[in-house]
């Protein structure tokens, strides 16, 4: 098992000097280079925005490179990103989290999250009802941009993106490990079907973590997972408050009304709070609320027993999880070791607790638990890889493939501005046109070249498709453009002369003229097997290209907008 420590930036009011936002983010730094050096394995780093007082930690990616530049070998956990295209532009994301994985030598963990606050929420106008599905959609394309070279695009409901080559890439191939937040089971059962790792955030004791884990690895081997990155991360991590001193009841002195902040601002902002931005002071709440809200202070005492996540005592609730000595805390994370967690993170910097007991209590653990555990990590971590692997191998055969973008793909700015522009209403237009497509394509799909000729070779077949393509002409794509752009169809086998036809474009109309024009403004030739396949989308334009099969003369910006000038999707 692996140990982490967790960050918020907790900064309860009131901000004198001593709880300063400089102070507190320079005794965090601090705070990690120590347990770098006493053998914690990765820093995690949450994301939050205006929840003043519970987390200050709005620009995660800036503490950890800060992190990265003062540490060795400490791992650098994004604990999550929110990744609604609201909140942060999946192109964004993974452009930071590559750059950090760079410049910290591959030692980037990549958790993810949706956020479920109402102040995030409303303050990035995100839709509660949508936003696992606009996750879903963010972790694919992340992913993907990882990989692909260039990323192929992106067309969805939430976001739109042209193909681009998003960089850098990251050190660590294919992509860092994907992590996603959990709170309740429910949660744990979608790590598991994504194949990414589980952080879970809800306090949950080693017996239950049992239960939680064996349904993690059961859906992970089961057809049910289908990861979203292009690498599986079969790990559960869970999230405790820690303090530790030699003696029980100092631990508690120190680090209890941390922990309990922790959870009341936690639950002010997720369930039970009112705020007023600026305003409220969380800290006075939780002073006059905590016992009727669970974080009873005399609940807790110095009893030498073994320790417990949550405690219940005449009929108040409170919290400890790991406060108290080194033997007890060795003990409660051996508990979860057995439960078979991968990984327990220790959330030390909360409320008021003081800079100085964090430091002991970090040299503590690096001294008296870690080395209980690090002799049979690697090991066991062999073990466990060689136990799982043909479940990730059957898992990774179900994820489907990077793409390839068209090669001759070329950026045209007013081109993909236009493409992402709400629909000017052709609905109707649009459907039939799909239709009359997939007709075409299973007329196309697996036919011979002289199949294809007489199919498509005679002036009537020709016509019908010319026509349909004028009276899909989408004005928008033109740019302006008006003039001819003619077509020169070379017959197969038959000997005879070229077919050839004009579509010419005049404001917001495009009309079909048998023949040729003097001065088109471009040409294609090619012959009448592969204009069919072309227009049935059942061929690439660039193969074609470059195999000598596909002539343009004219202007070759215009022609890699000519299909969606008429309908059809990009394909240049």
């Amino acid at each position: 098992m692996r140990f982490g420590i967790f960050y918020e930036h907790q900064n309860p009011r009131p901000w004198r000097e001593e709880r300063s936002e400089h102070r507190l983010l320079k005794d965090a730094l601090e705070q990690v280079e120590l347990a770098d050096r006493v053998g914690f394995d990765c820093v995690w780093e949450v994301e939050h925005h205006f929840l003043e007082e519970y987390s200050h930690s709005s620009a995660p990616e800036v503490f950890l490179a800060a992190a990265a530049a003062r540490t060795q070998r400490i791992r650098l956990g994004h604990g999550i990103v929110q990744i609604p295209p609201a909140v942060n532009h999946p192109a964004r994301v993974a452009e930071r989290v590559a750059t950090l994985d760079l410049i910290s030598d591959g030692r980037v963990e990549f958790g993810t999250g949706e956020s479920s606050s109402s102040a995030e929420l409303g303050g990035f106008l995100v839709d509660r009802t949508r936003k696992r599905e606009m996750w879903e959609d963010a972790i694919e394309a992340i992913a993907r941009m990882f990989v692909e070279e260039p990323f192929a695009g992106w067309q969805g409901e939430f976001w739109q993106m042209p193909v681009r080559n998003v960089v850098p890439k990251p050190l660590q191939r294919p992509h860092p490990p994907l992590w996603v937040a959990c709170s309740r089971r429910e949660t744990i059962h979608l790590a598991a079907r994504k194949g990414i790792g589980a952080l879970s955030f809800s306090f949950v004791e080693p017996e239950d973590a049992g239960r939680w884990v064996a349904d993690y690895y059961a859906i992970l081997d089961s057809e049910e997972c289908v990861p979203a990155g292009f690498a599986v991360n079969p790990e559960v991590a869970v999230v405790l408050p820690m303090m530790l001193h030699e003696d029980e009841a100092e631990a508690i002195e120190r680090g209890i009304d941390g922990a309990h902040f922790f959870g009341y601002s936690l639950a002010h902002y997720y369930g039970m709070g009112r705020h007023r931005p600026g305003r409220t002071v969380v800290w006075d709440e939780f002073i006059e609320n905590r016992d009727a809200r669970g974080f009873a202070r005399s609940v807790i005492g110095a009893d030498a027993a073994p320790l417990a996540v949550k405690i219940m005592q005449h009929g108040l609730g409170s919290l400890r999880g790991a406060i108290g000595t080194p033997e007890q805390v060795l003990d409660l994370c051996r508990r979860y070791e057995a439960a078979g967690v991968d990984q327990v993170i220790f959330v030390l910097q909360a409320g008021p607790n003081r800079h100085e007991h964090i430091c002991e209590s970090l040299e503590l653990f690096g001294r008296h638990v870690i080395p209980h555990f690090a002799e049979r990590r690697e090991e066991r971590e062999r073990e466990k890889a060689a136990r799982l692997a043909p479940a990730l191998e059957r898992a990774l055969a179900r994820r489907s493939p990077a793409r390839a973008a068209p090669l001759g793909y070329v950026i045209d700015e007013a081109a993909e501005v236009a493409r992402a522009a709400p629909s000017d209403g052709g609905g109707l237009r649009a459907r039939l046109g799909a239709a009359g497509q997939v007709a075409l394509a299973r007329l196309v799909r697996g036919a011979s070249d002289r199949q294809l000729e007489r199919r498509f070779g005679g002036p009537r077949a020709q016509r019908l498709i010319f026509e349909g393509m004028a009276r899909q002409f989408v004005p928008k794509f033109a740019f302006g453009f008006e003039g001819d752009i003619a077509y020169v169809l070379t017959h197969y086998e038959n000997g005879g002369p070229p077919a050839r036809w004009t579509i010419r474009v005049e404001g917001d109309a495009a009309r079909l003229l048998p023949g040729a024009n003097a001065s088109p403004a471009i040409t294609f030739t090619l012959s009448v097997p592969d204009w069919a396949r072309l227009i049935a989308a059942e061929a690439d334009p660039q193969e074609l290209l470059f195999s000598d099969r596909f002539h343009v003369e004219g202007d070759l910006s215009l022609a890699t907008r000519v299909p969606e000038m008429f309908g059809a999707p990009p394909r240049f």
